[in-house]
């Protein structure tokens, strides 16, 4: 036969038991029997170690139950604390974004301020004249025009450098200004400049003459004038016209200086050299 501890008669204990054990045994079956409800009440006393065995599950499994729940709190706090998304982008209007508004003003910004294509022009003619965008468009037309240009030689001499090609106009600019010169004595010290510069064999910035044009400057350095390389300079303008001058108009400075589209025709073949 068995009884719970709490059927015990006043001043009655289990065998093995002493009193304050049986005391705690009744305290811990009366709670159990309220925490189960429907359970059936407390637990079952086998003996004096079963009722050591209970209250520590159970008070496990209310430990358990009761850190779940936290979690479950916590959990949910830091939903609602979660903050907002942050203010919509400026070209969007819309919570998709991300971005932040000064990240947003600073592109907005730099589209605003970006160059035009006439800041490119200024850009390009900051030392002299500013062409017209009517002469700009006429370089490609005629070469004529472009090499009488003090504007245009100098967007077609800073194309020539990005071709490694830029002796040509160099030559050409020297025979030009030396056909200005009166002092013989400057026009001789000139003449031997260019020869060494442009003509020389040794010069790193020689240009490309031919045989017959080479030995007809040879012999006019015999007595300098201010006509020694027009065969010279004659045979450079036409290199640079028929070689260099059909990429430069089909360049991307030239066609956005000129206000073109890239698929539109720069301009008719250049006029012959004179």
């Amino acid at each position: 036969m068995s009884c719970t501890v709490s059927e015990l008669p006043s001043g009655c204990r289990l065998r093995g038991m002493t009193a304050s054990s049986q005391q705690s045994a009744a305290n811990n079956s009366g709670n159990n029997g309220n925490g189960n409800g429907n359970g059936g009440g407390g637990g079952v006393v086998g003996g004096g170690g079963s009722l050591g065995g209970v209250s520590p599950t159970v008070g496990g499994s209310v430990g358990i139950l009761g850190s779940t729940s936290n979690v479950l709190q916590e959990s949910n706090a830091t939903t609602l604390q979660r903050p907002q998304s942050q203010k919509p982008c400026c070209f969007c209007w819309c919570c998709c974004c991300s971005c932040s508004w000064a990240k947003c003003l600073a592109i907005k910004n730099a589209d605003e301020n970006a160059p035009t294509k006439r800041d490119l022009v200024n850009a390009e003619f900051l030392d002299g004249e500013q062409p017209t965008l009517e002469e700009i468009r006429s370089w490609g037309k005629s070469f004529d025009k472009l090499m009488k240009s003090t504007a245009g030689r100098k967007v077609f001499q800073n194309f020539l450098r990005s071709e490694f090609s830029e002796e040509n106009i160099l030559f050409w600019l020297a025979c030009e200004d030396l056909k200005k010169e009166n002092s013989p004595e400057l026009v001789e010290e000139k003449a031997r400049l260019i020869y060494e510069d442009y003509i020389s064999i040794l010069s790193p910035r020689e240009v490309s003459l031919d045989s017959r044009v080479r030995e007809i400057v040879n012999r006019n350095m015999i007595e300098p004038t201010t006509h020694t390389f027009d065969e010279a300079q004659i045979q450079i303008y036409t290199l640079m016209h028929r070689d260099s001058y059909p990429r430069f108009l089909n360049s991307q400075k030239f066609k956005t200086l000129a206000q073109l589209q890239d698929n539109s025709n720069a301009g008719s073949k250049a006029d012959s050299p004179t």
